[in-house]
């Protein structure tokens, strides 16, 4: 009966698992739910084990079921890059990299003009740039390189840190003039901050190194950048943000640096990308360009 194990069936399996639940599978497959459910029944009966413990609220792999899974999906893994290396062409890069960054001018601008840059370079290249700044699951989501800010603990996939972002809380200096003075973070409290996905801002002493973490309480919350900038500048309060994001209104002085002797710790930003998955060329292609780019960049 081994023999005649259909491997659609085995990949439907594999697929479950990965993602954890019956109907994601469905979706991300495009079938029914009880198709892929008749799916691992099959596969369930033509091997004579459980694979799966279901209950109304969980799904859990059985004892057999995980060692199935550990090996069939590295198994499938080299499948798939035999069978994908076979058709990449060799001489030209060519299909869709699915890309995720965060938004305002890391993704907007910088990834953007990267991507741009690279199709100009290989013309048969399409990109899908999705702005967001979720935590994904990029087998999940099916993105093929992804863009984050901050620390990164997922080990599920590499994480190559690209950059240091350089990190400022701002203000207009018509709000400054117009609000009581403010030299120490904690007097953050008595001001308007205007927030995006942080509300916990921590500072360190330029002299001494001590660190404060402050709660705030956006008066206004938006996760682009752009948006918060805009309030800053009307004087509608102080916002935190990566410096690249506002180096023109700092340069022009229509924002300011609310601090002298406290500063925010950088921030790294990376390229996130599967550990083990196959690559196709216009990505390893794609990952080197985007990598080379910040090199250069410092």
């Amino acid at each position: 009966m081994l023999d005649d194990i259909n491997l659609a069936d085995l990949r439907t399996f594999v697929l479950i698992a990965q993602l954890g639940n019956f109907t994601k599978a469905a979706q991300h497959l495009d079938v029914s739910r009880s198709h892929v459910s008749r799916q691992v029944s099959q596969l369930e009966k033509q091997m004579g084990v459980t694979l799966f413990i279901r209950t109304t609220r969980t799904l859990r792999l059985t004892a057999a079921g995980t060692r199935l899974f550990q090996q069939s999906q590295q198994a499938l893994a080299n499948i798939d890059q035999a069978l994908r290396s076979t058709v990449d062409d060799v001489q030209t890069l060519q299909g869709l990299i699915r890309i995720n960054c965060v938004g305002g001018y890391l993704g907007e601008t910088l990834i953007a003009n990267l991507a741009h840059q690279f199709m100009l370079k290989y013309p048969k290249v399409t990109v899908l740039l999705d702005l967001s700044s979720h935590r994904i699951d990029l087998v999940e989501e099916e993105f093929d390189v992804a863009f984050r800010m901050g620390q990164l603990q997922d080990a599920g996939f590499i994480a190559r840190k690209l950059t240091a972002i350089e990190m400022g809380t701002f203000a207009s200096p018509a709000y400054l003039a117009n609000h009581p003075t403010i030299t120490t973070p904690k007097q953050l409290a008595e001001h308007r901050c205007l927030c995006g996905t942080v509300k916990k801002w921590r500072f360190r002493h330029n002299e001494t190194g001590n660190e404060q973490d402050i709660q705030v309480s956006g008066a206004f919350e938006c996760k682009n950048g752009r948006s918060l900038i805009n309030g800053a500048l009307l004087g509608n309060g102080i916002v935190r943000l990566p410096k690249i994001y506002c180096d023109n209104e700092l340069k022009l002085g229509r924002l300011v640096e609310v601090f002298d002797e406290w500063e925010i710790p950088s921030v790294d930003f990376s390229m996130l990308y599967h550990k083990d998955r196959y690559q196709p060329q216009r990505l390893t292609a794609f990952i080197e360009f985007v990598r080379q780019a910040f090199i250069h960049s410092h």
